[in-house]
């Protein structure tokens, strides 16, 4: 499990102070069981500062995976600090937070590009699409290791149908992706009440999980917060 700590940052930004850390944040997460580390380093640095990802490249035990756009200067930065994992996503200014999967084959120059840089300093690359076949197989020709499917519209369905529905696009999705040799994530939305479905998907090896945890952190602390959710994750034997 990733645990992302962009909302720890989110609430020193409210303030402008030193507290929390979100580098205190990801020392505790990991110590609980956490595998992996995320954090987006965002155009307009509403929460996670060039600081924090300089800092957590140094301190981080386990893997740091560095959510950000395809863009010349994010591109600069990751070639820089190496982080073990880079995932693009798309982003707006305006949006409350990643509204959809990356349009890849919409953009295939600048991700083609980025891909390729960031493999020549041997970071892993991770797409984060929509559970789309189109996708996919553009992810697999822009030369992409990865893919996180996004699980938005799962966790936002209303109703039974709506959600079976989405559950099995990304059944589908993660099928797909490991039959044309994609490493396959998912996140998004998840929490501790949906998390279940999607980690019985048997070709998805890794979950991003940031919102849910650090508001039950705000509650019973980070610690608790992240051992509750690797129980919530625990396959079957």
């Amino acid at each position: 499990m990733g645990v992302n700590v962009d909302h720890v940052a989110t609430l020193r930004q409210a303030r402008r102070t030193r507290y929390p850390d979100p580098i205190a944040a990801a020392a505790i997460a990991e110590l609980a069981g956490a595998g992996q580390i995320t954090i987006h380093l965002r155009e307009d640095r509403r929460h996670i500062q060039d600081r924090d990802l300089r800092v957590l490249r140094e301190t981080c035990q386990t893997l740091l995976n560095l959510e950000m756009a395809a863009s010349e200067e994010m591109v600069q930065i990751a070639c820089e600090l190496k982080p073990d994992l880079v995932t693009l996503v798309p982003e707006r200014r305006e949006e409350l937070t990643t509204e959809g999967g990356l349009d890849v084959d919409g953009q295939r120059d600048a991700i083609e590009l980025a891909v390729k840089r960031l493999r020549e300093k041997k970071i892993v690359v991770s797409l984060f699409i929509d559970p789309e076949a189109k996708q996919l197989q553009a992810s697999r020709a822009m030369g992409a290791e990865r893919v996180e499917l996004h699980t938005g519209r799962y966790c936002d369905a209303e109703d039974v149908v709506d959600r079976a529905r989405e559950l099995q696009r990304i059944v589908e999705a993660a099928r797909l992706g490991s039959q044309l040799g994609l490493g396959v994530a998912a996140g998004h939305g998840l929490h501790y009440e949906n998390v279940r479905p999607i980690v019985e998907i048997p070709e998805i090896d890794e979950l991003n999980i940031g919102h849910a945890i650090v508001g039950r952190a705000v509650l019973v602390g980070m610690d608790r917060a992240v051992r509750e959710m690797l129980e919530r994750m625990a396959r079957s034997p």
